[in-house]
């Protein structure tokens, strides 16, 4: 099968983000025990053991909210089942602090490369409204902590447009964040999401977010200082020196296929995508009842591939390929969208070389409406 990419979820953590909506639940020693065991057993469902692939991706929740002990058990299961070659991209999601003498230890023994750190704002105040479990000091000492141990390929998050957040604050914290001079950062405006206690406040009118204007002067000054900084734009939120670049969000983004593992993961399969179940307990039971633990799956029509290859494409600066559209999908770009690409290039939302079409600034400000023009209307290839 051509699925080179991995992803393993791990729903733990020792605080919950007031602005989460992933599946995550607070640590327990016990349930933990059994989640991994369970992680493993799902694996073994799709994998036969030393399965070579290109990146390996373990999210979460905090999966450095584990203990040492579950933490090893984790890597051991991947080492398990994966080919951990030198040319693997293997990232594990952590937060600052989170690193215990042991779990720094692991990393280099278990094939870890790369470390995609939760900062989210430079500012001790905001991470308290957040309700991050860090603090400042502790993105230094970790980021140090890990240069020490070796490991340079390192990404840092941070969320924008936070409530209360100037536009005068978030300069200070890019400006921090550049200094760290880490080869990646990704970098999100804050989306108030149902489930969450900022979507509860909000509907209460507790919280508000900056207004537009100043969300987009706040996006528009971060492609300007990362570009300027030699940190180029390769993907509407994500910045990169040259070659450090995410491979595996780049499997996203490529609408390439992919294994997701764990409660709430999603997987690509051709032609259908599976969903987890996202209860952690229900998960558990699934796999222990020797069923795979899938809550659906649906079928991926050529259509709606079609539709996910341009707005996925479009999120990256490189844009989309006339040519390596046709040869995929033997359809023409302008056959499907002709009308609606001269639309958007006089919006200024698009710009176009001849081959490559891709998102001008203006059109990454207005991302959602860009992709929203390249759904397909009925079933125009009649599956």
């Amino acid at each position: 099968m051509l699925l080179k990419s991995v992803y393993l979820h791990i729903p733990f953590c020792h605080e919950i983000c007031h602005y989460c909506d992933f599946t995550k639940i607070y640590y327990q020693e016990s349930l933990a025990d059994s989640y991994i065991e369970a992680l493993e057993k799902e694996i073994s469902m799709y994998v036969d053991s030393r399965k070579k692939v290109r990146t390996i991706y373990i999210g979460g929740g905090t999966p450095t909210s584990l203990s040492d002990r579950q933490f090893e058990a984790m890597l051991k299961a991947v080492a398990r089942h994966f080919d951990i070659r030198d040319d693997v991209e293997f990232t594990i999601e952590a937060n600052p602090g989170d690193f215990s003498k042991e779990k720094m230890n692991m990393l280099r023994l278990y094939g870890v490369n790369r470390i995609s750190l939760g900062v989210q704002v430079l500012d001790d105040q905001f991470l308290k409204a957040l309700n991050r479990s860090h603090q400042v000091k502790d993105v230094y000492e970790t980021v140090d902590l890990l240069h020490q141990n070796g490991m340079e390929n390192l990404s840092m998050d941070f969320i924008y447009a936070l409530p209360g957040q100037t536009f005068s604050l978030f300069k200070e914290t890019l400006k921090e964040a550049i200094s760290f001079g880490l080869p990646h950062y990704s970098s999100y405006s804050l989306q108030i999401e149902p489930q969450t206690v900022f979507y509860i406040r909000y509907r209460q009118g507790k919280l508000t977010k900056p207004d537009e204007g100043i969300e987009a002067n706040m996006y528009l000054h971060l492609i300007e200082e990362m570009n300027r900084h030699g940190i180029l734009q390769y993907e509407i939120s994500n910045f990169a020196r040259p070659g450090f670049e995410s491979r595996h969000n780049l499997t996203y983004w490529n609408n390439d296929y992919y294994y997701g593992f764990g409660a709430g993961a999603h997987s690509y399969f051709p032609g259908r995508r599976v969903v987890n179940i996202r209860p952690v307990n229900h998960y558990i039971k699934s796999i222990e009842t020797g069923r795979k633990p899938v809550l659906h799956e649906e079928k991926i029509t050529l259509k709606e591939r079609i539709e996910e290859e341009m707005f996925l494409g479009l999120r990256k600066t490189e844009g989309v390929s006339r040519k390596k559209f046709f040869k995929q999908y033997h359809q023409t770009i302008d056959e499907l969208y002709g009308e609606r690409l001269n639309d958007l290039k006089e919006k200024n939302w698009l710009m176009d070389d001849g081959d490559v079409i891709r998102l001008t600034t203006r059109g990454m400000l207005f991302g959602n409406d860009v992709f929203q023009a390249f759904l397909l209307d009925g079933d125009p290839f009649g599956e």
